[in-house]
């Protein structure tokens, strides 16, 4: 019987896959932020500024040119740790679904109950951005995107930017995590 640990702080899967999916593979391409990325973003008019530090931001994250983030409502985030370590987390989407997600070494997935949609938090949007076609990383930037296309609405793709290939990705509220020493006590 699996236990469960209650985290302290909400934490944030960055999932890409198909919304009607209950399991799948390519979770090694999923990122986990242990820490809640958008108090600690950098809103897009002050990238020069942003850029002028060395691409240090505030809360003390580094930009990073070649693969940088950009969540709904235009704020630049530094990247979600990459991979998801394989384990059993408890997700929800603060909506319906709360459910087990049990991702497995190679990147194997599936959930209990549900759908990605399911447990989708819908308002939260967040794209990777890369330079276009593997260019060098002056080519995307985040100076190139366009402020009216923020706030994205719930559920719309994120928008594009200039110069760049974007790679959507689903957002995953994480409320706890497989207690692996309690399970293995039982």
């Amino acid at each position: 019987m699996a236990s469960f640990k209650r985290l302290e702080q909400i934490q944030f899967i960055a999932a890409k896959g198909y919304p009607a999916t209950s399991s799948g593979a390519g979770a090694d391409d999923w990122g986990i932020w242990r820490v809640d990325p958008g108090p600690r973003g950098v809103r897009l008019p002050a990238f020069p500024a942003l850029a002028a530090a060395g691409g240090v931001a505030r809360a003390g994250w580094t930009f990073d040119a070649g693969d940088w983030w950009l969540e709904e409502h235009g704020l630049i985030m530094e990247k979600p740790d990459f991979p998801l370590p394989a384990g059993r987390y408890l997700v929800s989407g603060d909506r319906e679904v709360t459910t087990v997600l049990t991702v497995e070494q190679g990147g194997g997935w599936r959930l209990d109950e549900g759908t990605l949609h399911d447990v989708t938090h819908l308002p939260c949007r967040s794209a990777r951005y890369t330079p276009a076609g593997g260019a060098g990383a002056d080519v995307g930037s985040p100076a190139n995107a366009r402020l009216d296309a923020f706030p994205v609405t719930p559920g719309a793709p994120m928008p594009d930017v200039a110069g760049c290939d974007r790679q959507d990705y689903a957002v995953l509220f994480v409320l706890a995590v497989e207690d692996i020493a309690a399970t293995d006590e039982l």
